[in-house]
């Protein structure tokens, strides 16, 4: 057995990558994802991570203890939380923070962890903690100052320690679409100075609670939004709708979704490799066989003998994806381990991931050269001692039609050895087309991307900053913004919290206003297409509707969650793809004739000069109004950067993954058809055919059966990315599908060269052929 393992060590090798590269997604994906579920629950659990979230307008403090009372409920707080415009040294622009009330008894809920300094003294009311990532960034240690418009407002803050928390692990700014550390940061205040900043003495208005085990969530959710709504209630949700946990949740879908999607392709291709290396070996070993078989060798040891080695080869592969995924999977933990700043990490090892794994692997190897044992345990000992009955080279209508073509003679040798062997020709087929749809698979992601940011940041929103106000203000704020320095162009937008019900489905989410001529910020779906709402209806993104399972023409009732708090039945007059947003959208003339109200404006977009973004800047800090501000411009750099580092790794991953199958599946084929026709190759060598003539019959082959798979593997690519597009896809996030030329172009170039590649180191070993042996080989 070892022996046959020396002699096909090449092939073994590369079949063993391509079941590694199997094993190590799968073990990669699942170890780091295991990893990430625990030091979440961990995370969760130790600092107390609230089950349910709610906010109001403002609520009296004792509806804390009225909360405790409903059913199911073991833990209650409330607190105070707004938002407020920074001003901090070194830093032109304004920066946005949330404030936080600790509780003056202290935080029962959400503990904060304190990684720098302390928690503010509750007598010292200009004391704040800050979130570590924010202070971080800007140097903020424990004793530096810097200024926050607080409900209009400018006040001196103190900053005393730095501070994580379960609640805030994917950090989101209001308006962006990615965490922004150095724009957006949180703020642990007392309760008494945030009350005071607030004027909300003896009130609240967010209230988080914790459940008893085997609580009825959906109940909870109901009692409370019937206590907290004559307060102002904006509607209760649970962990699924609290940011921060669902985009988390959404990053460990999409690892469980990538351990079951992608492993598949690569075992099915290593089994495929199996088969035909081992079915050549055994073919060169017929007479041994048969000789074996005369001399008493029964069927199991004969079987024996080749399935050892078939696992053998399992076992190499297995070990080396062993390896590669433990690598792979400290890499990812640590890559999520900064990015959602854990606290610490309980690492798991994957061990369900390295059993199921091995298991598969092994599988593969079995079946894969089950075919080929199967067919050295039919031969009878007398057939199998003597040599194979060559293939029929009769004259047939294929070889009428090549005859016809006049092609070269050497042409007609690749041709004519693709029909006499289809299923090895098939093999090959398959495997190079398998490469080509990973990797078309994975530049799609680009693709994606790119059309995705180019719906968002050039065709939806054109502004260059978007001002949240503190509150409704009447539509003459837009023209209150043209005052501002450098503003060309302003536009106002609206938006209210609703609870958006379908039957027993029910989601939180915001009802856009959109005015007539907008320019600035428009409706665009994922095509590109500028959406106009109609004068009455709806118009939903795809995972809204999927998530309340609506159709157009039915009617959807929205509840408003704020002032004027009136319930709004709608019908819904359009279905967009939308790859980010929830929103509900509507004009702006139907949203305020339903509501019965004068326009509002609650948000402001500005189209402003870049050279006076300075200045602008300046003013927004000293405006009362403004509660909080998104710079696009910085929101685009945020996204490109994120997305750009994650999406080259990835990519760079599936790139080596897929070549490493051209490279497995070209090698191995080639090897086997330089075996079984090297003595047909230096015939020609004999009988005076050069190198060059020579090798283009081998390498000939291998490219042609490599440019028929390429458009295979781009149907195969399309189809895995549709799956992709299903798999990863979350609640928070759709993968718009699209795919340009330049995909597929790529993936075939990289595809063509990784066979060119190998089948060229095969045909080095021809030019070493010796002819004399080569000859009586078949003697």
């Amino acid at each position: 057995m070892l022996r046959d393992l020396r002699r096909i060590w090449a092939q073994t090798l590369a079949i063993a990558l391509v079941l590694g590269c199997g094993v190590m997604v799968l073990v990669g994906a699942q170890a780091t994802q295991t990893t990430l579920i625990q030091t979440q629950a961990a995370y969760y659990e130790r600092h107390r991570f609230a089950d349910v979230f709610a906010g109001a307008t403002r609520a009296p403090a004792d509806v804390v203890q009225a909360a405790s009372l409903i059913p199911g409920v073991a833990q209650v707080e409330g607190r105070i939380g707004f938002q407020a415009v920074l001003d901090i040294d070194g830093m032109a622009e304004p920066a946005t923070g949330r404030i936080l009330s600790l509780p003056a008894a202290g935080p029962g809920l959400n503990l904060p962890l304190v990684r720098r300094g302390r928690l503010p003294d509750p007598d010292q009311p200009d004391e704040v903690a800050l979130s570590e990532p924010f202070a971080e960034i800007h140097g903020l240690t424990p004793g530096s100052r810097f200024r926050g418009v607080l409900n209009g407002h400018l006040r001196d803050l103190i900053v005393t320690g730095w501070v994580l928390s379960p609640e805030f692990i994917y950090t989101m700014p209001p308006g962006a679409m990615m965490p922004d550390d150095r724009r957006f940061g949180l703020i642990w205040m007392t309760e008494p100075a945030a009350a005071a900043a607030m004027d909300m003495a003896g009130a609240v208005n967010e209230v988080s609670l914790r459940l008893t085990r085997g609580a009825d969530e959906r109940a909870v959710i109901a009692a409370l939004d019937s206590l907290l709504d004559p307060y102002g209630g904006t509607g209760a949700h649970g962990r699924d709708q609290q940011v921060s946990h669902a985009f988390l949740d959404g990053e460990l879908q999409q690892l469980g979704a990538m351990a079951a999607f992608m492993p598949p392709i690569f075992l099915i291709v290593a089994a495929f490799l199996v088969n035909m290396v081992l079915g050549r070996l055994i073919a060169m070993e017929r007479a041994q066989i048969g000789l074996m078989k005369a001399l008493g060798y029964g069927r199991r040891e004969i079987a024996g003998h080749y399935l050892k080695l078939a696992l053998l080869i399992g076992v190499i592969g297995v070990v080396a994806g062993w390896v590669f995924g433990w690598w792979i999977a400290d890499a990812m933990i640590g890559l999520y381990g900064d990015f959602f700043r854990f606290p610490f990490i309980i690492r798991d090892w994957g061990t369900q991931a390295l059993v199921i794994s091995a298991l598969l692997g092994m599988a593969t190897v079995v079946l894969g050269g089950m075919r080929a044992i199967w067919s050295s345990l039919k031969l009878p000992p007398a057939e199998a001692m003597q040599p194979p009955a060559p293939p029929s080279f009769a004259r047939g209508r294929a070889d009428r039609w090549l005859a016809a073509l006049k092609l070269r003679q050497t042409t007609m040798m690749i041709f004519r050895s693709i029909l006499r062997w289809p299923g090895r020709a098939a093999i090959t087929l398959f495997g190079v087309s398998a490469s080509v749809g990973v990797l078309v698979m994975s530049y799609f992601m680009f693709d994606a991307v790119d059309r995705l940011a180019d719906s968002v940041f050039q065709q939806a929103n054109r502004q260059q900053v978007t001002l949240m106000l503190d509150r409704a203000r009447p539509d003459a704020a837009v023209q209150d913004a043209l005052s501002q320095p450098g503003v060309l162009h302003a536009e106002g937008a609206y938006a209210m919290p609703v609870r958006a019900v379908n039957g027993h489905r029910n989601r939180l989410t915001a009802l856009q206003g959109h005015f007539a001529g907008a320019e600035l910020a428009r409706l665009v779906d994922d095509a590109g297409r500028v959406v106009e709402p109609g004068p009455a209806g709806l118009v939903l993104p795809e995972m809204l509707a999927r998530a309340l399972d609506i159709r157009v023409g039915e009617v959807l009732r929205l509840e408003m969650l704020a002032p004027p708090r009136a319930v709004l039945n709608l019908p819904v007059t359009d279905i967009i793809a939308q790859g980010m947003g929830q929103e509900a959208h509507i004009s702006a003339v139907a949203l305020f004739a339903a509501m019965d109200i004068a326009p509002q404006v609650n948000m402001i977009h500005l189209g402003v000069q870049s050279d006076r973004m300075a200045d602008l800047n300046a003013a927004i800090k000293e405006t009362p109004a403004v509660a909080g501000l998104s710079d696009w411009a910085e929101v685009r750099r945020q996204f490109d950067a994120t997305l750009s580092e994650n999406l080259l790794t990835m990519v760079g991953i599936y790139t080596v993954i897929g070549v490493l199958i051209a490279v497995g599946v070209v090698y191995n084929a080639a090897r086997i058809q330089l075996s079984e026709r090297s003595y047909e190759l230096a015939s020609l060598r004999v009988l005076g055919f050069s190198r060059a003539e020579v090798g283009y019959v081998l390498v000939g082959e291998m490219m042609l059966l490599t440019l028929l798979a390429i458009p295979l593997g781009w149907v195969a690519g399309y189809w895995l990315a549709v799956g992709l597009v299903g798999a990863m896809s979350t609640d928070m996030f759709q993968i718009p599908f699209y795919i340009t030329r330049r995909t597929f172009a790529l993936a075939a170039l990289a595809v063509f060269l990784a066979a060119l590649g190998s089948v060229l180191m095969v045909r080095r070993r021809l030019d070493r052929v010796d002819l004399a042996t080569a000859l009586k080989a078949r003697e």
